[in-house]
């Protein structure tokens, strides 16, 4: 997902949504990454642990082709998509169209068409949340969640070999440590959670790799992949709304 992260250099720049070029360009095979991800669900154990979405209403921002949105609509009361890139919300509309609990809108993470105080968890996935420039993005969701709702943010860990190893060569300016210390000063809890990728076959696992990682880093990381699974490290950002008179109501948008 170096790709993902690309032009990332410590800050986020304010403007048009950042481009994605891994499912950007190409979708199949993200969708066939998506699947090989997490299969033992220990980030979901943790997210269920920390950000229950049982009876809630839920918002996924940045969720992309709407892979997670089904999980969270088996037992949430509504799921909301937020994707600012065309394409992908009309594959993610076309995926959820049987469900009636679930939504999808076009919206980027500073500029969310929701009322304030209108949801329970808030999650990002490997999406916007990457850590300094990301401001307008939490100020959103604070104004989104209700009193003692959730923000949970999902990225990859840059410090667990051997996908933290890849990415820290394809982006060297990007600095897990400052990263960390930021969210962590912005009251958030962090849980590390290591999890296993597991394709289907060789030819699966080299394109993802191909459309994750420079191409020096792709042959590398091919290389140094002899099997079928690949270790992958994750960080879990949980940060809680606050209740009763500490909570700040927010300008309710349409």
């Amino acid at each position: 997902m170096a790709r993902l992260y690309a032009g990332f250099g410590g800050r986020l720049k304010p403007g048009p949504a950042i481009p994605s070029p891994n499912i950007w360009n190409w979708p199949e095979v993200y969708e066939r990454e998506n699947a090989a991800q997490d299969v033992d669900d220990a980030v979901w154990a943790v997210l269920r642990e920390l950000a229950d979405w049982a009876g809630a209403d839920v918002l996924d921002v940045g969720c992309g082709d709407g892979f997670h949105l089904p999980r969270f609509a088996s037992d949430a009361a509504s799921v909301v998509g937020a994707e600012p890139h065309p394409p992908l919300v009309a594959r993610a509309r076309a995926r959820v169209a049987g469900l009636d609990r679930v939504r999808v809108v076009e919206a980027g993470a500073a500029n969310l068409p929701l009322s304030d105080r209108s949801v329970d968890v808030v999650h990002a996935r490997t999406a916007y949340f990457f850590g300094p420039g990301c401001e307008d993005g939490l100020a959103e969701a604070d104004r989104v969640l209700r009193p003692g709702g959730v923000l949970a943010i999902v990225d990859l860990d840059f410090t667990a070999a051997p996908y933290g190893d890849w990415l820290r060569a394809d982006l060297p300016r990007y600095d897990p440590a400052k990263v960390e210390r930021w969210f962590d000063e912005r009251g958030f809890v962090m849980r590390r959670v290591p999890t296993t990728w597991r394709f289907d076959d060789r030819a699966t696992l080299e394109a993802v790799l191909r459309i994750e990682f420079s191409r020096e880093v792709a042959a590398r990381a091919i290389a140094a992949t002899p099997g079928l699974t690949i270790p992958v490290g994750y960080r879990v950002h949980v940060r809680r709304a606050p209740t009763g008179l500490l909570a700040r109501p927010g300008h309710a948008r349409r």
